[in-house]
């Protein structure tokens, strides 16, 4: 596996880490036995850097769990303090704490502060951010810290600034190679020392799936071979500054190809031939998506239960594959995932406009009004008693007409 220095710290980290946040789940909890092989296998493979978060559920405990042993050693764990859940001083104390023993160790190596942006982290500077950073660190707790970034690219140097940083993980792909932190926030970091992980490489998914015709074919002509996950990997890589991307791998064939990828994939190594082609795919892909979403879930849970990532993927994809016709894929999905015939009702026209979900988006998306936009693609008139008509009386008749449909 691929390492990369991080000046600052000293540690050569697998250019490949292993994202914990969307493991694989059974029963609404984390699948222990799916989970621990893909850990395991990472690891074997080369992978030395875990991420997970106080907020990722059983994430940290489950880690905790089961990197003992000889797995304990092998792995740097990075995971963070939710700003969010921030009120007093006393909180991030009592929060590291339990982390600790979530984790099972006596000292965290990469410790960021979760989500922020330019007004979280003055918030959280007035409850004596810096005090509990450098005590931490003095009593051994926390090795080396940094912070997750969310905020505009304008703010992103002034936080840089803010404090003597080890490390930022930041979002950054070829569709959003200019959103909150920007390339040019990713080299001002790396002149400084600092280790730059990446999030969200495949947007969501989106850089990985089918792609709209024409894009699709833009890549398979550039080559065939190569698939829609590998060129937007290979992009992220082959940036000189950054030090390791992210992946919430579920799968042992998607980890498998990652890997691969990463193995292969040295900074500054693709032509300039290969760099346009993911330019004009880029392009057709802008004309094409409606809702800038990465479907990373920080804006849920959601009181009224609106499923919003799901929401606006099926959105989106409606117009990147350029669905028709009422029986479209999208509105079936719609329909089968969120409009409650299958469980609990998560779809658009439960969002009764509280905002609840605007503070915690990274993209800083309207929220309420996407939710909108999507209610009024799939929502026509009496579609709530519709879906209750199918859910009680007609689910037969459903899946009769997806296997139609699917056929």
């Amino acid at each position: 596996m691929q390492k990369r220095l991080i000046k600052k710290t000293g540690d050569e980290l697998s250019s490949l880490g292993f994202g914990a946040m969307r493991l694989p789940l059974k029963n609404g909890k984390i699948d222990r036995v799916k989970s621990t092989e893909l850990i395991y296998h990472a690891i074997d493979e080369g992978v030395n850097f875990i991420d997970t978060a106080y907020l990722y559920g059983d994430s940290e405990k489950f880690l905790g769990e089961i990197l003992q042993g000889e797995y304990k050693n092998k792995v740097k764990l990075c995971t963070k303090l939710p700003a969010i859940n921030i009120k007093k001083y006393e909180d991030m104390e009592k929060i590291l704490d339990e982390q600790l023993k979530r984790l099972q160790r006596d000292s965290i190596d990469y410790y960021l502060i979760h989500s922020i942006d330019l007004k979280s982290i003055n918030r959280l500077l007035k409850k004596d951010l810096i005090k509990f950073l450098n005590k931490a660190k003095s009593e051994g707790k926390i090795k080396h810290v940094g912070f997750s970034y969310h905020g505009s690219k304008e703010e992103f140097e002034i936080v840089v600034d803010g404090y003597d940083w080890d490390v930022v993980m930041v979002q950054y792909n070829y569709f959003d190679e200019n959103v909150q932190a920007s390339v040019e926030g990713i080299e001002y970091a790396a002149a400084k020392g600092m280790g730059i992980f990446v999030m969200e490489p495949l947007k969501g998914g989106i850089l990985a799936g089918k792609m709209p015709e024409d894009a699709e074919k833009i890549f398979k002509d550039a080559n065939p071979n190569k698939s829609n996950a590998e060129w937007a990997f290979q992009w992220v890589l082959n940036n000189r500054n950054v030090t390791c991307v992210l992946s919430g791998m579920n799968s042992l064939n998607q980890l498998d190809e990652n890997l691969k990828i990463a193995k292969n994939t040295l900074p500054m190594s693709m032509t300039f031939e290969e760099l346009e082609v993911v330019e004009k795919v880029k392009r057709v892909m802008r004309n094409s998506l409606k809702i800038n979403c990465s479907t990373c879930g920080y804006c849920m849970p959601c009181p009224r239960g609106v499923n919003i990532p799901e929401c606006m993927k099926i959105y989106n994809e409606k117009y990147l594959f350029n669905h028709k016709g009422l029986m479209n894929p999208a509105f079936m999905d719609y329909c089968q995932y969120l409009s409650g015939i299958m469980g609990k009702a998560s779809n658009a026209g439960n969002c009764n406009g509280c905002g609840k979900c605007l503070r915690k988006c990274p993209q800083n998306l309207d929220i309420i009004s996407e939710l909108k936009k999507v209610k009024k693609e799939f929502e026509f008139p009496g579609f709530k008693y519709l879906m209750l008509f199918i859910k009680n009386i007609g689910f037969p008749v459903y899946r009769y007409l997806l296997k139609i449909i699917n056929h």
